[in-house]
């Protein structure tokens, strides 16, 4: 660790190294505050300082670290706080170290990171333009934890580089925009990675692939079974190469070459994905097919259900694939149509809450729902209903998205679901 720390700091140099500390640890610890991340910083830049420099002690990488976790363990640290940092505290030495290294916040599900408008911008970076660099990377990187670093670093640096250019000039405004236009791709793609990249990390590369299926299947229902399996496949490769990768032009060549066999696959199979493709940009191309919507659904052939011995069938065509095995069902005689009533009563519900909201306004929304319920719970209270309905738009206006955030929305799918069928013991799962 101190060879990679003293190699960083050298090659960088103290300032590049110090901004890419605080990119780094703000997107380890993304709740934690910018004077705790400064904090943190501070340490790590001057113990690189004082015991990268030549003819040292040897011992001085290892004195100041051990230190450093004591101070994170000691009372009021200044450091961010993580609930297993007392776990961690009651260890010592090199095991204490790498407990407290291993430490980081989940990322957040949606980017808080907004850009104020261009004369308060530029009115922050000429009071202190290294403190409004730092506030920026602070944001950025606790905003962004899922995209990969050497993407956002240059994503940052793109960014401070054209405030510290047009912010200087008279005419500030037209140089905005003309920068704008030419960052365009290289903005877009931090934004696109987090996203894509949090799906992998809530998914892992199996499930990631199931869900790119399902999410071409929604955009272009009337594609071809074996294109979209193809291209669903194609992308979980993709995410499982770059989303670590500290390659900066990984993401971008990938996707790059993503997109080019989604248009040629799906270009002929939807008009939307042919009007996405017309562009010279893959990253802007790839954006607008990401942005599109769900897609009319065609009318199919009856369904054939799988029987039980199918689905619980050790090798059979129902059997889930998993990284570390195989996922099987096993299920109480007579329980699968009680189950499968109870799951398509769900996502019925759950279809028609998301369709209603795709239609309605944003204040129609409430209004039909509030409505709906009054219905149907004549005697409930107006407090009672309006908690439902607020319940209801909170999950609709974040989770009915095609690309909504997968940690959260899968918590409020599961605080949804009819877990009766589960608690009953008519399903169990065991993984192998």
């Amino acid at each position: 660790m101190r060879d990679k720390v003293c190699q960083e700091f050298t090659i960088l140099g103290k300032d590049n190294f110090r901004s890419l500390a605080i990119l780094v640890n703000s997107k380890k610890y993304s709740n934690g505050t910018f004077e705790e991340i400064s904090h943190l910083v501070n340490k790590i830049v001057s113990l690189a300082e004082k015991c990268c420099a030549e003819g040292v002690d040897p011992d001085c990488y290892e004195t100041e670290s051990l230190a450093m976790s004591a101070k994170s363990c000691a009372e009021n640290s200044p450091f961010p706080d993580h609930p297993g940092t007392e776990a961690c505290c009651t260890q010592q030495g090199l095991e204490r170290k790498l407990c407290l290294a291993a430490l980081y916040h989940p990322p957040k599900d949606v980017p808080t990171y907004t850009e104020p408008p261009t004369d308060e911008l530029c009115e922050k970076f000429k009071e202190n333009p290294k403190d409004f660099a730092e506030r920026f990377l602070y944001e950025y990187g606790s905003s962004y934890g899922q995209a990969p670093l050497p993407l956002l670093a240059a994503s940052a640096r793109s960014y401070l580089s054209m405030v510290g250019t047009c912010c200087l000039l008279t005419n500030s405004v037209s140089c905005f925009l003309e920068s704008r236009l030419e960052r365009k791709s290289l903005s877009l793609l931090p934004t696109i990675a987090n996203r894509v990249c949090s799906h992998y990390a809530a998914y892992g590369k199996e499930k990631s692939k199931i869900s790119s299926l399902t999410t071409f299947a929604q955009k272009i229902p009337s594609s071809p079974l074996e294109d979209i399996l193809s291209l669903a496949e194609d992308f979980s490769e993709v995410l499982s190469k770059c989303c670590n990768s500290m390659a900066e032009e990984c993401m971008q060549n990938e996707l790059s070459n993503h997109t080019a066999k989604i248009c040629c696959r799906l270009s002929d199979k939807d008009d939307r994905v042919a009007e996405c493709c017309k562009g010279k940009n893959p990253m802007e191309n790839y954006f607008c097919i990401y942005s599109l919507q769900r897609g009319q659904s065609p009318e199919l052939p009856q369904f054939q259900r799988p029987t039980g011995e199918q689905l619980c069938g050790e090798d059979g065509p129902y059997s889930f694939p998993r990284g570390d095995g195989v996922i099987r069902m096993a299920i109480r005689e007579g329980a699968l149509p009680q189950l499968r009533n109870e799951m398509l009563t769900f996502l019925n519900k759950t279809n028609d809450l998301c369709e209603t909201y795709a239609r309605s306004k944003v204040h129609e929304f409430k209004k039909r729902i509030r409505e709906k319920y009054r219905k149907k719970m004549p005697d409930a209270t107006e407090e009672f209903l309006t908690g439902l309905v607020e319940q209801r738009d909170s999950f609709a206006s974040t989770c009915c998205m095609m690309n909504a955030p997968p940690t959260y929305c899968s918590l409020k799918v599961e605080s949804c679901l009819p877990l009766k069928v589960l608690i009953n013991g008519m399903i169990a799962v065991s993984i192998t």
